[in-house]
């Protein structure tokens, strides 16, 4: 951390200020998560495709989730409106649009191509909505963004290998893949061939984990799938051994705080284990995973938790600093951002 910096200056309220204005990267971020009642059915209306509610106002009031899974019913079913490769640009370029006035100057975005091949949508289709919007993007926004294929975790690996086989041709497309979906009974040694092989094709491997799975499912993911990344992870700190591994290979974990809250991870803000995660040495950043379904943004995160938690502006900083070297960019683009993000600080 650059000693430049007299944090000691800076109040809660600016922090709140600085943190939203300084520039970010967004690595734990459902694509199909981004998907906000209004947009689902205006697009099932498009398509023909029935949701399971009235109205967005009834969608919204069943965001009352008990678990993982209580979330996963309705993400899937809002998810079945997106046909064509014009649904999954409206709704990518919907977010990015958004990031980008987050001052969120790289995004990773997941994308679970196996919610739609399983409904006859052709990984195709996703794949090129998803990449027109990334270049879009790139071009009017100046931002930078990259797709991570996710694996549905409650599927087999046969299933994940015949997904990597669809997706081969537009190698190009996406920088990594990742795990996802409901951690309980499906633990990730399952995928450590098609993650065996995706690194081979040079991908980079992320995976949730220590979010409902314990300590050990870090552990796993990390030896049976070579995580570079663990999405989630905030779990790691009932085993001090896994702790003092994540420390010492430097492994992020992108935490996503108003997620564990909506799933009973925690109970209220108050109560989240960021700051002992920071304090712990732990390379933890923070992110939105589904902010149409969790209640914010990337923004909306981290005003809340600066809010409501023990965070001094030096940890504020190393969050944000964090997310940046955290990514996937080129060394360069990830020191030019962190130059920008010094010069936020230091005005503040």
């Amino acid at each position: 951390m650059p000693r430049e910096h007299d944090f000691s200056r800076i109040t809660p309220g600016r922090l709140i200020e600085l943190v939203a204005a300084a520039p970010k990267a967004e690595l734990h971020l459902h694509i199909e998560g981004t998907l906000e009642p209004e947009m689902a059915f205006e697009i099932g209306r498009r398509n023909g495709v029935p949701l399971p509610f009235p109205d967005p106002a009834s969608m919204r009031q069943a965001y009352a989730f008990t678990d993982l899974q209580s979330f996963l019913n309705i993400y899937y079913a809002a998810a079945a409106v997106l046909l064509h490769e014009e649904d999954f640009f409206e709704m990518a370029w919907a977010y990015l649009v958004k990031a980008k006035a987050d001052n969120v100057v790289r995004a990773e975005i997941f994308f679970d191509p196996q919610t739609h091949t399983s409904r006859g949508v052709p990984f195709e289709t996703v794949v090129r909505g998803l990449s027109r919007a990334i270049a879009k993007a790139r071009a009017e926004l100046g931002m930078s963004a990259a797709l991570i294929m996710c694996f549905l975790r409650h599927l087999s690996e046969r299933e994940a290998f015949e997904t990597l086989e669809q997706a081969t041709p537009f190698r190009d497309a996406f920088i990594g893949v990742g795990l996802d979906s409901g951690e309980r009974g499906n633990p990730p040694e399952k995928f450590t061939d098609v993650f065996a092989k995706c690194r081979a094709l040079g991908l980079h491997a992320v995976a949730h984990a220590g979010e409902e799975g314990p300590p050990a499912s870090i552990t796993e993911a990390l030896d049976a799938l070579g995580a570079e990344r663990i999405d989630h992870g905030v779990r790691c700190l009932e085993d001090s051994g896994v702790v003092k591994r994540l420390v010492q290979e430097k492994i992020p974990l992108t935490v996503c705080p108003f997620s564990n809250v909506k799933l009973r991870v925690f109970s209220d803000l108050t109560h989240h284990t960021l700051p002992h995660l920071l304090a712990a040495g732990l390379r933890a950043s923070v992110h939105s995973d589904d902010p149409a379904y969790f209640g914010g943004s990337v923004n909306d995160n981290l005003r809340g938790v600066v809010k409501h938690l023990p965070l001094s502006a030096a940890d504020g900083y190393r969050l944000l600093r964090n997310s940046l070297e955290s990514s996937f960019m080129e060394p360069s683009e990830i020191t030019r951002h962190i130059e920008r993000l010094d010069e936020v600080f230091a005005d503040g």
